[in-house]
């Protein structure tokens, strides 16, 4: 990334997207027209969704979740025992019931994907076949279909034309519209050099000509990777969403021994299981809950980030930024507003203030730049000089700031003003043969020390060359950044903030925003080391960057987000994408990923829960009459044993349904320990569930009773 260094005046944060001069810039939880990105449950979901529902009943699909394959099983069997006994209405009953769970599971991972769907239709729209103007060896043009063009093709696009492809901007600048990607109306400035440079197919340049290298093959372009994950098609099951259906397999094995030694007893009791209640009481008592909501889980968590337009590539990085323990955060851009601003302007001994604020006024009317701005404006808010103009001073000679000079200024009305570097604008007084203030290098040095920028101000007139002042270029922090870093510690999410800054200035900066750490004129082999020390360390390392000199460290952190705005070599290194470039979103980004594991936690927890109270809804009822003393465990008081089974089936296909809008919305993450969140989940979903099958299977229980001929 650009560093703060570079320029004694700064230039505009590379991590923030550079917007054209028109147009608003809308919020980042935007969306394009046609997005369907709503984090609530929507109820029509539900009807678009079943016809996928019922293709989802396919053994080849049911067989990747083992615990709905056994449901699967089980319905195929009881529908066969049904069948071979059409007057048995207990078993038609079972049998329609579990189809339903199946449905029912289908359908919540249906409605995840759909919502993917939803938007990949929208990309789709922004995906046209164009035109692109390649250019040849000859410097002529030639027009070819946009899916011709291969990896190194230069082509011309002008205002007016869509980008055919991928690349980079190897010449000129131009205004890109990027709604149909971003689904921000403002459009952002794209530039050769830099870390402005990368442009995706698909968007219109609104103005002025560029060059642009193509950097991906047709069909791989960035626009087709978002349609594959936000469809789903290249989804892949998480470490952790792995190892829980480890979990549950192994539950599922454990309670079929289980069931399959109840035959016996049940044959020496001097009764008689039947598949249809084998079959239902094993349905009941496997995990079927966090089984059938899992997949929805993993989906409805990649549909949180697109909502916030933050592409990631992988389920595992989602999971990921949910452990992070480390967080690294450029300054510019991130912490700070990324433009410095003048606070103040102090003068040397024996001048007042106002010669100052005049001279620095005079000296930036020319200067374009942000923190140019600020130092007119400042001298007119806090000093009333009137707010003059560059064309008021037709006699004036410009002085432009320059990598070698250091300074900028005018020569105007007999007088020279100069700005720039405290090194660059002594060595110019001394050269005019003029004397520096004693306590211009103590003021400097002092702005220095707060984590201020110190301009020097000089003038050579009639009295000779002198040094008025210092100008105080402040790095404004921006607002609740310190609370948001007290909530991240108080997740356990400790922060650091890398800047090119000298460390006299990272300190004040770092001590101002509240973060924990700070690392000074960082190199990206320093930030590289620095990723590598937190990870031997145990720790989960995320990063935001967007520059190609950020892309050995967004590799290597274990959740890298490049920015859009950035080069294509970042985007290819990390493993998100943020649509907005927004380097705080990573706040929002570990959020996302802890409201990921909670949930996925929370159902297991209320799964596990619900199949205990299902157990003391059909054990006594079956065994009751054989085995008397089990009677006591029947706290429910059930009607029946029909009745008690059919009520756990009907109330373990319905708590399906009613989780889905939990498992797509999440559960609601709140900053606090780790114990203090455990204690609050298995308070809510451990207790809850097994609470919420002894009100649910009791209240079907009375309708059932309540049906003629069955109750």
């Amino acid at each position: 990334m650009t560093t703060d260094t570079q320029k004694h005046e700064g230039s505009m944060s590379t991590a923030a997207p550079a917007r054209a001069p028109h147009g608003d810039v809308p919020t980042a939880h935007k969306t394009p027209e046609g997005r369907v990105g709503a984090g609530l449950f929507d109820p029509k979901q539900l009807v678009t969704s079943l016809p996928d529902a019922f293709r989802k009943l396919d053994p080849r699909v049911q067989v990747k979740s083992p615990v709905m394959f056994v449901v699967w099983i089980g319905s195929v069997l009881t529908t066969v025992f049904s069948v071979k006994d059409p007057g048995d209405w207990f078993g038609w009953a079972i049998s329609a019931w579990l189809w339903l769970t199946i449905v029912f599971a289908n359908l919540a991972e249906a409605v995840a994907e759909g919502r993917g769907k939803a938007q990949a239709d929208t990309l789709r729209r922004a995906k046209t076949d164009t035109v692109a103007r390649r250019l040849i060896e000859d410097g002529s043009e030639e027009r070819v279909p946009g899916t011709e063009l291969r990896i190194g093709d230069l082509v011309v696009c002008e205002a007016g034309d869509v980008i055919p492809g991928d690349g980079d901007v190897v010449e000129g600048v131009a205004s890109v519209d990027e709604s149909a990607i971003t689904g921000e109306s403002a459009p952002v400035i794209r530039e050769s050099g830099g870390d402005r440079s990368a442009v995706t197919g698909g968007t219109k340049v609104l103005s002025d000509r560029i060059v642009i290298k193509i950097t991906t093959k047709p069909g791989e372009t960035f626009i087709d990777r978002m349609i594959n994950l936000v469809e789903g098609a290249a989804r892949q099951k998480t470490p952790n969403e792995i190892a829980l259906n480890i979990l549950l397999a192994s539950l599922t094995i454990v309670f079929l021994l289980a069931v399959a030694t109840l035959p016996p007893f049940a044959d020496y009791a001097g009764t008689h299981l039947t598949m249809v209640v084998l079959v239902a009481l094993l349905v009941c008592l496997i995990p079927t809950t966090i089984g059938a909501l899992l997949s929805a889980i993993g989906i409805a968590g990649m549909d949180r980030l697109v909502q916030r337009n933050v592409l990631a590539m992988s389920g595992r990085a989602v999971e990921a930024a949910g452990d992070v323990s480390t967080l690294l955060l450029d300054k510019t851009g991130t912490i700070t507003l990324g433009n410095r601003q003048a606070c103040e302007f102090v003068p040397v001994r024996g001048v007042t203030e106002a010669e100052v604020a005049d001279a620095a006024q005079l000296s930036s009317l020319a200067d374009e730049t942000p923190e140019g701005r600020s130092i007119v404006v400042l001298a007119k808010e806090k000093y009333g000089l009137r707010e003059r103009h560059q064309g008021e001073l037709t006699d004036a000679e410009w002085i432009a700031f320059t990598a070698q000079t250091r300074m900028s200024g005018v020569d105007v009305d007999g007088r020279k003003v100069r700005k720039g570097a405290a090194g660059s604008v002594i060595a110019w007084v001394k050269e005019r043969g003029g004397e520096v203030a004693e306590d211009a290098q103590e003021l400097t040095g002092e702005i220095s020390e707060a984590g201020g920028t110190p301009l020097l101000v000089a003038v050579e007139d009639t009295d000779g060359a002198r040094v008025l002042g210092v100008i105080h270029l402040k790095d404004v922090v921006k607002d609740g950044m310190r609370e948001r870093f007290e909530e991240l510690r108080r997740m356990g999410i400790k922060t650091v903030m890398i800047t090119g800054d000298n460390p006299l200035t990272a300190k004040a900066i770092a001590k101002e925003a509240g973060v924990d750490d700070f690392l000074a004129e960082a190199t990206p082999e320093d930030k590289m080391a620095l990723i590598k020390r937190e990870q031997a360390g145990g720790k989960l390392v995320a990063m935001t960057g967007d520059g190609t000199n950020d892309a050995p460290a967004l590799a290597q952190a274990d959740v890298g987000v490049a920015m859009n705005t950035g080069t294509s070599a970042a985007k290819e290194a990390g493993n998100m994408v943020d649509l907005d470039s927004d380097p705080t979103k990573l706040i929002e980004i570990v959020e996302i990923g802890k409201q990921l594991l909670i949930t996925r936690g929370a159902l297991t927890t209320f799964s596990i829960a619900n199949d205990v109270a299902k157990y003391f809804a059909i054990i006594p009822a079956l065994f009751a009459a054989v085995y008397p003393g089990l009677d006591k465990l029947n706290i429910m008081r059930l009607s029946s044993p029909d009745s008690a089974i059919l009520s756990a089936v009907v109330f373990n296909a319905l708590i399906i349904i009613a989780l889905v809008p939990l498992a797509l919305r999440g559960v609601r993450y709140r900053p606090v320990s780790a114990d203090r969140l455990l204690r609050r989940n298995l308070g809510i979903y451990g207790l809850g569930g097994l609470i919420a099958p002894f009100i649910g299977i009791k209240l079907i229980d009375l309708l059932i009773s309540l049906i003629p001929g069955i109750g």
